[in-house]
């Protein structure tokens, strides 16, 4: 399996090579162009400290020629020296400044940037589709909006202004050695090209090392978060071993791809100083002769030799940023990856944003598929009067959890209609407008870490005021108030999805409280009783019914004996329904539904 998929891979890297060479430079470009003020006044710092540095070996040079051409009449000129010196001293103080303000203003403008970088994704993850979430691993998702941004971040530390500076240091160095010696400039400048060429082609080998760092990197998170998250069940069938053999299989791929990227690109440096070293030892012997002869002063090979040395850094300085800015790349386009993916269609402009349900809804001849060559719902018609209680049943897979998800708007229909109140298109309502209508109790409980008042005061829109009477009166009537009172906190215990003071099945009251306080005229129970104890599940059983009382209610539940009295009874299987009705009516049918009771309550 592994030796069919390796040429897809080959080809997805080779596309994302030339990906990040096109696209991403020009995107950590375009990351910069919000801030044109401050990186005008960053890159002109670095315009004038990149001056003084390159003037400053010219007049070192000008003090040492001071004192040869002194000890060769007799006596230094000493006034001269220090007229030379004390130049030389205000250039490197001056560089000094205008470096150190350049890096304050590279760092208020990567500041920005991440903030602005984090502030998108952020965004970007309300507004993709819920298909998206399916698709991807959400470890792979934490780790662009995570690994990557902060991968992004660093280069941006480690590059930003110094990239310019460096590569303005380079013209400059040049431009000082031309007008000392062409000569010996051209033996420097010739060295250039073979350079480049060494970072170009070493940079293009640890390319696809860093996008398969990045990519293990997110199966690993993947993998981390499945651990956490299903400890309990692992350890429970004895799959510790297995969880621990891929992460091992995926850590070596890290552990491989990372060696590889950077071997390659710790090569860089080195053969970039070999070289420059050969031109600083051609520079010293020419250099020597060139003294000897008359043609050049003391002085101005000694600034040469410094402009040759000095040359070094930029190569060095260059090479040394290539891994860091290759890597940095590959994380951008990740992360844009994510942010150019399809957002959830948009609401039409004239939708309604303020609306109340009565509940009657109808589907008429509604298509729904995933995926183009996998067709889920087909053809589907329901109406389901306002008050009624719709159950629905089947196996997995059949269509529940996606009716209802319709119902919501979290998937948009491919085909067909869904009706509310007998006339309204579903999409006339904007999203916000429609979900204020909702209420759902779903079977895995979501709890942020705040108090218990908190998180069941959570669903309601903000401007509401919510009384006290009112709040006690939903917490009463589902039972929440009766093991609240026994908290040393009360509702000021503060709960969350892991470490907390409340059992399973009272988190499941609290989110029940949390759709009662809403007052929903639709109301969606999605296996709402499937994993609590069985102490509180009469309670959460009764709960419920008081919360369905006047509303129209969608049940999806694999223990019948909780929808009996039902309205409305769907037995699904692939997207169809294939029998209707209530439970009278469907057990003298005498189908799928009586088998499926009867099975559930045999013996």
């Amino acid at each position: 399996m592994s030796r069919s998929k390796t040429p897809k891979k080959s080809k997805s890297m080779r596309n994302q090579k030339n990906q990040i060479n096109k696209g991403s430079v020009k995107r950590l470009i375009g990351l910069f162009a919000a801030y044109r003020t401050w990186c005008s006044l960053m890159i002109a710092a670095l315009i004038v400290s990149g001056v003084f540095t390159a003037i400053g070996p010219r007049v070192l040079g000008g003090a040492t020629d001071s004192i040869v051409r002194g000890l060769g009449a007799g006596g230094i000129d000493w006034r001269t020296f220090f007229f030379w010196a004390g130049l030389a001293m205000l250039i490197y103080f001056m560089q000094f400044v205008t470096k150190w303000f350049a890096g304050r203003a590279s760092a208020r403008i990567t500041a920005r940037i991440a903030a602005d970088l984090r502030e998108k994704v952020e965004k970007k993850l309300w507004t993709l589709p819920l298909n998206y979430y399916d698709t991807n691993k959400r470890g792979d998702i934490m780790s662009r909006a995570a690994n990557d941004v902060d991968n992004v971040v660093t280069t941006l530390n480690q590059t930003g202004g110094d990239l310019i500076y460096w590569l303005l240091m380079l013209v400059g160095m040049i431009v000082m050695m031309l007008t000392l010696s062409w000569q010996l400039a051209l033996v420097t400048i010739v060295l250039i090209p073979l350079s480049g060429f060494i970072v170009k082609k070493l940079s293009a080998l640890s390319a696809p090392g860093f996008m398969k760092q990045w990519q293990y990197m997110g199966k690993i998170n993947s993998n981390v978060e499945e651990s956490v998250g299903g400890h309990n069940i692992i350890k429970a069938y004895n799959r510790e071993n297995e969880f621990i053999e891929n992460f091992d299989a995926q850590n070596k791929e890290l552990y491989k791809a990372s060696m590889r990227a950077s071997v390659v690109t710790n090569m860089i440096q080195p053969l970039s100083r070999f070289v420059t070293n050969i031109n600083y030892i051609v520079v010293a012997l020419v250099g020597a002769l060139k003294i000897i002869n008359g043609s050049m002063s003391v002085g101005e090979v000694q600034a040469f030799i410094q402009y040759a040395r000095q040359f070094q850094q930029p190569f060095t300085s260059l090479s040394q940023m290539v891994g860091t800015l290759q890597s940095g790349l590959v994380s951008l386009d990740r992360i844009y990856e994510l942010l150019d993916s399809p957002d959830e269609p948009a609401d039409p402009v004239d939708a309604c944003n303020e609306y109340e349900l009565k509940g009657q809804i109808e589907f008429k001849d509604v298509s729904f598929s995933y995926t183009p060559d996998k067709k889920l719902i087909e053809h589907m018609n329901l109406t389901v009067k306002p008050g009624q209680t719709v159950a629905i049943v089947g196996g997995t897979g059949a269509g529940k959890t996606t009716l209802v998800n319709l119902i919501e708007r979290f998937y948009e229909i491919d085909s067909g209609e869904i009706i509310l109140d007998g006339s309204i298109d579903i999409h006339k309502l904007s999203r916000a407008a429609l979900r204020r209508n909702i209420g759902m109790v779903l079977q895995d409980t979501w709890l942020y870490d705040a108090t218990i008042a908190e998180n069941i005061i959570y669903g309601v829109p903000k401007g509401r005021h919510i009384s006290r009477e009112e709040f006690l009166d939903a917490c009463k009537a589902t039972f929440v108030d009766n093991f609240v009172k026994t908290l040393p906190k009360g509702y000021a215990t503060i709960v969350n999805n892991e470490e907390t003071a409340v059992s399973a099945g009272e988190k499941q009251l609290i989110t029940i409280a949390r759709a009662f306080l809403t007052k929903p005229n639709i109301l969606i129970l999605d296996e709402a009783t499937s994993s609590v104890d069985t102490k509180t599940e009469a309670q959460i059983q009764e709960a419920v019914n008081r919360l369905r009382e006047g509303r129209t209610s969608f049940i999806i539940a694999h223990r019948l004996s909780t929808i009996r009295g039902a309205d409305i009874i769907l037995v699904m299987r692939d997207g169809h329904i294939v029998e209707q009705g209530n439970h009278e009516e469907l057990m003298k049918l005498g189908g799928e539904y009586a088998n499926l009771y009867r099975a559930q309550f045999a013996g």
